[in-house]
């Protein structure tokens, strides 16, 4: 590819998900993503500090998340305010198969697990401050962010393999199986 073509950033983060996908994340090293995206190698620094973060690149969702927070009705609840932004994530998601992908990826690779541990309690931390400034107290923040985000990983899985259903209705779909969980009655004792 000739130096010039647009879109280096995405052809760098391409190449790199095909490149680990085919010969292993340890085994791909930043020159051969690079090369793969017809970049040099000073090119991928331009865009990444090192090979890891090309996956985890940009803050994006962090920023839309916490607008959204930030931007909900102040008379919901912190939960309702949470749940109302985590629905609209989708308007910025990468394409479902390009996140797949992404996900086996990680899978594979316990360096890549922990950095994508990292980047979710990076946006917690965000939104919990989104919170703070709606008046939640920080404990308690902390707490609706983590339920919040709990529900969210289970519609986000659902969504990666369900083409016919939006985020948005899966992140309700989760929301109503744990409030159906939580108000269960204990069985009777015999």
């Amino acid at each position: 590819m000739p130096r010039w073509e647009s879109d280096a950033q995405g052809r760098l983060e391409r190449a790199a998900l095909e490149l680990f996908e085919t010969q292993g994340f340890e085994r791909t090293s930043v020159a051969q993503i690079a090369g793969a995206a017809g970049l040099k190698e000073r090119s991928f620094y331009r865009y990444f500090p090192d090979k890891r973060e090309v996956l985890f690149a940009g803050n994006e969702l962090e920023a839309h998340l916490v607008a959204q927070v930030e931007a909900t009705d102040p008379g919901l609840t912190p939960i309702e305010a949470l749940l109302t932004a985590l629905r609209t994530a989708e308007e910025i998601f990468r394409p479902r198969e390009f996140l797949l992908r992404r996900v086996r990826v990680i899978a594979a690779n316990p360096a890549l697990a922990e950095r994508d541990l990292i980047k979710l309690a990076d946006i917690a931390d965000a939104l919990a401050l989104a919170l703070e400034r709606r008046g939640v107290e920080p404990g308690k923040a902390r707490f609706i962010i983590d339920v919040t985000l709990a529900i969210h990983r289970r519609a986000t899985s659902r969504w990666l393999t369900s083409p016919d259903a939006s985020l948005s209705q899966l992140i309700t779909q989760a929301s109503d199986e744990l409030r159906e969980a939580v108000t269960l009655s204990a069985p009777t004792a015999r």
